[in-house]
């Protein structure tokens, strides 16, 4: 996996959340390299099986997709793709391929995003459901309609 696009790219997108905090720009590049390596860890520790993609265009990264498949679901576990890339149909594309997958599956889909995201707009559109609100995150999952549930 490219670690330095990949943390880049998780630069980029908590740079609005760490932009307030009176840093030095090396203090905030250590405190994003620290967040970004404890993320990291955990997402590995958490979900061992997952796939851990990168999102490319034209060979060239764009964005990250890591999805943990189980039995009984899948899981996003983080989705996000560089500025300059969003608003282009592509989060669109990557999760109604991923959402045709469950549904061929018969398996729903879950994922968690923070209140605040606009992202949240894109997952109710495809039909995610606010399943329950965990404090600054809500948990939203997909179910396949009915008559396209795997036997």
């Amino acid at each position: 996996m490219d670690h330095a696009f990949v943390f880049g790219l998780f630069a980029e997108t908590r740079a609005p959340g760490f932009a307030h905090l009176p840093l030095e720009p090396a203090q905030r590049d250590a405190l994003l390299r620290q967040q970004f390596s404890l993320q990291t860890a955990q997402y590995r520790h958490r979900f061992p099986a997952a796939s851990f993609s990168i999102v490319e265009w034209d060979a060239a990264p764009i964005g990250r997709l890591y999805v943990n498949r189980s039995q009984s679901c899948m899981h996003v576990i983080d989705v996000a793709l560089l500025q300059a890339w969003r608003g282009h149909g592509i989060g669109s594309s990557l999760l109604g391929e991923l959402l045709a997958e469950a549904s061929a599956a018969g398996r729903p889909v879950s994922l968690h995003v923070e209140r605040e995201n606009p992202a949240q707009c894109l997952y109710q559109r495809l039909g995610f459901r606010v399943l329950r609100d965990e404090g600054v995150y809500l948990r939203m999952d997909w179910r396949p309609p009915p008559g396209e549930q795997a036997a």
